[in-house]
């Protein structure tokens, strides 16, 4: 299987010699910047018009807005947060988001604040949609910078992908993809500190950026940059707290609010642990809630401690990306909740993470499978509990669990590909042109520092902190 955009002429190791230069002017052509902010416009004007039966009117109806697959939590919540009666968030009513989430609500339901009341709920999404799409373009770009050198087109699965087309409005995770996206491409660049306050944002806006933090720890440990790591760490400390304890101060119970609601919540639609409720597993299928949060916590904790030894005693020296996809699958694997809109956090990693089109194309049909699938499930259920619905009846319960074991198989496929690529360098494609990591930073083609051996006879594993082999060489100390 072939690389599924067009990629440099780089020769180092043979990789592009002798490619035809039309190739590398149409790599060149599709990596541009108007090429990818074309194309990210493209993709945002798609899921604007996949949300227009509901700005039509669809989402006043629960049913409704099921079928027409047009639901998005930032119509309803506009109500339900109090701003629409003028309350801030935080201080004038308890968010269940983290605080630059909150200040993009009230950014703006202060904008749309003069706007007729009999519309105003509609301008509050546009405004939104307008602020969403800006982060797209921004996340694309960015990604495009993490990829390299001449891998700029890459980002083109990202601006074009279905599943983020269809899930880009639904919640306000676009604004957490950009900082991430940012973050990345700034420790590409090597700027620690910018990468820090970028990632440090994203965190203010959704937790999950925090997954970049751990594949940096460890390869950086393994590079022997721990002094860069902690620059960036810091950089990002500061950086949260600078957006988050004014509220913390101002409104302690407002900005509680997030973390008591996730702590709170229990085996949600799209996650495993709902599945292993729904089907009484023994032990697994445990509905109390604190027995749940262990569960969920230890099942994340012994998939990070697998990548964790992965990153430390695989060959060659992981990149970046491939780390950072396999501990967030890892997390939305076990997490309590998996709603449509994570793919959001998915993609741009799974394109840095293994730019080929196989199997990132079935894991995208599985997406959208299971974008329409959950929606035919809320129908169903909400038919099932004795409420009458018109027209499309939605899906039941085994049409339902079929579309989210093929996400769940999906993921896990992407995953194991990443994992195998990182055993055997030779089949990652980004290494097969002769780089080592674009995305790494000051880890690209940096020498290990630091490494787990497997010892033959069964001892297990040793320490090896004398290796000094380049990582951007074929094999390893």
């Amino acid at each position: 299987m072939g690389v599924d955009v067009p990629e440099s002429a780089d020769t180092r190791f043979g990789g592009g010699a002798g490619r035809p230069a039309s190739r590398v002017g149409l790599a060149a052509a599709l990596g541009s910047t108007g090429a990818l902010v074309a194309a990210s416009v493209l993709g945002m004007a798609l899921a604007f018009a996949e949300k227009t039966p509901c700005r039509a009117g669809a989402w006043n109806s629960y049913a409704g807005q099921f079928q027409r697959a047009c639901y998005t939590d930032i119509y309803p919540l506009y109500y339900g947060e109090g701003l629409s009666a003028g309350k801030v968030p935080y201080t004038g009513h308890p968010v269940e988001y983290p605080v630059l989430i909150g200040g993009a609500m009230q950014a703006a339901a202060w904008l749309v604040r003069n706007v007729s009341e009999a519309i105003r709920g509609r301008e509050f999404f546009d405004v939104t949609v307008a602020l969403l799409a800006v982060c797209a373009v921004a996340g694309v770009l960015a990604t495009a910078r993490a990829a390299g050198p001449g891998r700029g087109a890459q980002a083109l699965m990202v601006a074009l992908s279905p599943a983020l087309i269809l899930s880009a409005f639904v919640n306000w995770d676009l604004i957490a993809l950009a900082f991430t996206a940012l973050g990345i491409a700034a420790w590409a660049g090597r700027r620690g500190v910018w990468a820090g306050v970028l990632l440090g944002l994203g965190v203010a806006t959704k937790f999950y950026p925090l997954v970049v933090f751990g594949p940096l720890l460890l390869l950086c440990l393994r590079a022997g940059r721990m002094r860069e790591f902690a620059r960036t760490l810091a950089a990002a400390a500061i950086a949260w707290a600078v957006v988050d304890l004014p509220v913390l101060i101002v409104a302690p119970s407002g900005w509680a609010r997030f973390y008591v609601f996730s702590k709170d919540r229990g085996a949600d639609w799209g996650s495993v642990w709902y599945v292993f409720e729904h089907f009484n597993v023994p032990v697994l299928g445990n509905p109390q809630l604190s027995a749940l949060n262990k569960l969920s916590a230890v099942f994340f904790a012994v998939a990070c401690a697998a990548i964790a030894v992965l990153a430390l005693a695989a060959p060659r020296r992981p990149r970046l990306p491939q780390l950072c996809f396999l501990v967030l699958a890892a997390f939305l694997v076990t997490n309590k909740v998996w709603s449509p809109q994570y793919v959001v956090w998915l993609v741009p990693l799974a394109v840095l993470a293994r730019p080929r089109l196989w199997p990132y194309l079935l894991w995208q049909l599985a997406e959208v499978a299971y974008f329409f699938g959950i929606w035919g499930y809320l129908i169903f259920v909400y038919s099932a509990g004795g409420y009458q619905v018109t027209g499309y009846q939605g899906i039941s319960s085994g049409w339902y669990f079929a579309v989210l074991t093929a996400r769940f198989l999906t993921v896990g496929l992407l995953a194991a590909y990443v994992v195998r690529d990182i055993i055997d360098p030779e089949r990652d494609v980004v290494r097969a042109l002769g780089t080592d990591d674009p995305a790494g930073g000051v880890l690209d083609h940096a020498e290990d520092r630091f490494r787990l051996r497997f010892n033959p006879g069964g001892r297990g594993l040793s320490i090896d902190r004398t290796g000094v082999s380049r990582s951007g060489s074929a094999s390893a100390s």
